[in-house]
């Protein structure tokens, strides 16, 4: 089967690395998600999906094998070896006000956004009269860390857990509403570029910003690219998925990933297949998601969840990965 991206060669279920230890359950809740918007060939297999959510681990299995063929992506020359990142949803306290140490505004969308493009670049936003003009009144809350601010604009969406007025503590969450339009650019890349790290992860960019404070907004504004979101409440069922990725459906931690589409299809079941020094996984996942980033025919990048832990994770996990997509017979 060809893709515009890749090459898909069908192959034996045995090929799968780990398909007879995996817990398909938990991939499951997954899969219903991506049948609330299904792929073009996947829509009348949904009805036996959502039957199968409650069967036995054998009896999933089973009926994967029976329904479904396995295909090994690759690049149009072959190569079935790529590359795996992952993404998460950080959690950052908030203010309502700014004030008690609450500085870094997080934004809606400016006034009279679509008027001018690109719009101003990230240090312009900082420093510029007309930007702030536009900007008044337009945070949606206030956090204390520019580069927790950061990490939310790259990962964009997360989680708030904001002090109201009132007293109250609320959670919401933040998710994507659009971009002033100019390039991203890795503060990571800028700073191996320098010649003032060896390590680019988070861990190691924290460590030279304790080291150099007076040089923040110098690494900040290394990336022009700004994100300005909207306020989605956060309750009940909500809360135990992910925000809503490119298919439009709900990300699940550990079972959902951002792909090029023109590789692999949104809402395809996945087999992924990857070892390293971060984690070892051979698992089913869905196809659910993409980023500006995520290009290429054997290019995953992995949704972790939310919180320090998650961050943890996403922010070192760079290491080899294989793909099958698995595509109704």
């Amino acid at each position: 089967m060809a893709q515009p991206k890749s090459r898909w060669v069908p192959v034996r279920w045995a090929d799968l690395p780990g398909f007879s230890e995996d817990a398909l359950h938990e991939a499951w809740n997954a899969w219903i998600r991506s049948c609330e918007r299904p792929a073009p060939g996947f829509a009348t297999l949904c009805a036996e999906v959502r039957q199968h959510s409650i069967a036995t681990p054998e009896e999933q299995r089973r009926w994967l094998t029976t329904r479904l063929q396995p295909y090994r992506v690759e690049t149009m020359d072959g190569n079935p070896d790529g590359l795996l990142t992952a993404y998460y949803e950080p959690l950052l306290d908030a203010a309502r006000q700014p004030g008690n140490g609450y500085q870094v505004p997080i934004y809606r969308l400016p006034a009279g956004f679509g008027t001018r493009k690109p719009w101003f670049t990230r240090q312009q936003i900082d420093t510029l009269p007309e930007a702030q003009a536009a900007l008044q009144g337009r945070a949606i809350a206030w956090v204390k860390d520019p580069i927790e601010a950061l990490v939310l604009h790259i990962q964009g969406s997360g989680r708030l857990r904001i002090a109201e007025p009132d007293g109250r503590t609320t959670m919401i969450r933040v998710a994507f509403a659009g971009t002033n339009d100019h390039p991203y650019q890795s503060v990571g890349r800028w700073l191996l570029d320098q010649g003032l790290v060896r390590d680019a992860t988070w861990p190691g960019i924290r460590n030279w910003l304790t080291q150099n404070p007076h040089r923040v907004n110098d690494l900040l504004w290394s990336n022009p690219r700004y994100v300005f979101f909207k306020e989605e409440p956060l309750a009940g069922l909500d809360a135990a998925f992910g925000p809503r990725g490119a298919q439009g459906v709900p990300l699940t931690p550990g079972r959902s990933i951002a792909v090029d589409r023109q590789s692999i299809p949104y809402g395809t079941p996945v087999w992924l297949a990857s070892s390293g020094p971060q984690v070892q996984l051979s698992r089913l996942v869905l196809a659910q998601d993409t980023g500006s980033a995520i290009v290429g025919a054997v290019r995953a990048d992995y949704f972790t969840g939310w919180g320090a832990e998650a961050g943890e994770i996403a922010g070192r996990l760079k290491q080899n990965l294989r793909l099958w997509a698995l595509w109704p017979k």
